[in-house]
């Protein structure tokens, strides 16, 4: 990974395109560089299988021309006056866009804390190959596990070089290690797989890879020979915390204020409203010192703060980007990330909070029920809240997790999900959306 984070020529290229992009005729101009450097390591059977390197700086150009926008994009080296003047010609044959504006002067950032996102230890490929083998090495090592299907170990940096025409100029770099393994236990049709892995934004506060390999190895060896269950209309399901953040996912999602402007979303009439169980909250923290998500700054250059999305059930606040935030009649919280040449509302550090109960005594509170620890499929209806989708897991006998179970199907309606939700204390805030263990009550399960 390289060790250059000077970011002070790419501000200075993206501020002379504001400034061309104005003598053209813009209004208003801000650009921005989407820096990555990334490079990994493949392997399967205790052989190397690829290995990856590249380095991009993506440049791109949004200009206003009273209410019409247009956005460009280019690779280093392109010709700065030719980009802009692209740029503000297409704007001007651009439909209006009542919507589209740069950040309000006042919200800019002129001043954010340093969030220790960046760690410059340098990983060489060697030292990822040895990581992947060593992962790999370890899970193989379990008894019942049969095959691979391989390793990996990633490092990496990215980050976001902003600067607009009415004084923003910033830029932030992050790094991300990783390290992967999935494998196989059983044979032929009994065959089933599973995974473990690991993400940091500092490389020596990775899980050893060896520990990876062989909580894999554990996980895989107890799927085999499972079962189906009988048909049931009110089970109780506890969500492992791998599958329990893709629920809390759904959450982020039905409470995007992009989605709401659409009418996509399921809770779009419920702002100051209870949509969860009482006593719940669901956080979201861009300013967390080395928190996966954080960012000193959005992709408009506007600094949010912790926010409860949703406090003691109700929900508070939508996910908002300036131009989200104006079609909604309300004001940008912060939230606005660059996708290439657009703006969208996202979440940073999420959390569903934890509950006061451990994981081992609300499986046994449960006494009879369904523990999933994958699932499978795209069965989620935003509009109307229907969820339905393929699952594995264990099932609860008498408070304890017995045998393994696959081919059902869990469904109901997330409206009712949310308020039926019981989360334990086990969350772990390393990832960047963070979850416990959770229980769900009266779910259909569709089985044999």
């Amino acid at each position: 990974m390289s060790s250059e984070i000077d970011s002070s020529t790419l501000l200075s290229r993206a501020s002379q395109l504001i400034d061309l992009a104005r003598k053209a005729g813009a209004d208003a101009a801000d650009a921005v560089v989407v820096r990555s450097r990334s490079q990994s390591v493949s392997v399967r059977l205790g052989q190397v299988e690829g290995t990856e390197s590249s380095e991009n700086d993506d440049f791109s150009l949004r200009v206003f021309i009273g209410k019409r926008v247009a956005s460009v994009s280019a690779n280093p080296g392109f010709d700065l006056q030719a980009l802009a003047e692209r740029a503000v010609a297409m704007a001007k044959v651009s439909p209006e866009d009542p919507f589209a504006c740069l950040a309000d002067e006042a919200s800019l950032s002129r001043s954010y804390p340093d969030l220790q996102l960046l760690d410059t230890t340098e990983v060489s490929s060697e030292m990822l190959r040895e990581a992947a083998l060593a992962a790999e090495a370890a899970a193989l090592a379990v008894k019942g596990v049969t095959n691979s299907s391989g390793a990996g170990a990633s490092a990496g940096m990215g980050g976001l070089v902003l600067a607009t025409s009415h004084g923003f100029e910033g830029s932030y770099m992050a790094s991300r290690f990783g390290h992967s393994v999935s494998v196989i236990s059983g044979e032929g049709t009994g065959m089933e797989r599973d995974y473990d892995f690991d993400s940091r934004l500092y490389y020596a506060e990775l899980d050893d890879p060896s520990e990876i390999g062989r909580r894999a190895g554990e996980r895989v060896i107890k799927r085999v020979n499972p079962r189906q269950v009988p048909t049931g209309k009110d089970v109780t399901v506890i969500f492992d915390p791998r599958v329990a953040r893709g629920f809390v996912g759904h959450i982020a999602g039905a409470i995007n204020g992009a989605a709401v402007a659409r009418k996509s979303s399921f809770l779009r009439d419920r702002m100051g409203q209870q949509v969860l169980k009482s006593g719940l909250s669901i956080t979201d923290d861009p300013l967390i010192v080395r928190g996966p998500s954080s960012r000193p700054f959005d992709g408009e250059g506007v600094s949010g703060e912790r926010l409860v999305m949703i406090e003691d059930g109700v929900l508070k606040h939508w996910f908002l980007s300036t131009s989200t935030a104006r079609e909604l009649g309300l004001e940008t919280n912060g939230r606005g990330v660059r996708g290439g040449s657009a703006v969208s509302p996202s979440s940073t550090n999420l959390a569903l909070e934890p509950g006061d109960i451990s994981p081992e005594d609300l499986i046994r509170s449960v006494g009879n029920g369904f523990y999933v620890t994958e699932l499978i499929g795209h069965g989620v209806n935003m509009i109307t809240g229907e969820y339905s989708r393929g699952a594995t897991g264990f099932w609860i006998e008498n408070g304890e997790l017995t045998f393994p179970v696959s081919e059902v199907t869990i469904a109901s309606n997330l409206k009712e999900m949310f308020m039926r939700l019981t989360p334990a204390n086990d969350i772990d805030r390393k990832f960047g959306v963070a979850a416990p263990t959770f229980a769900i009550e009266g779910m259909t399960l569709a089985g044999r």
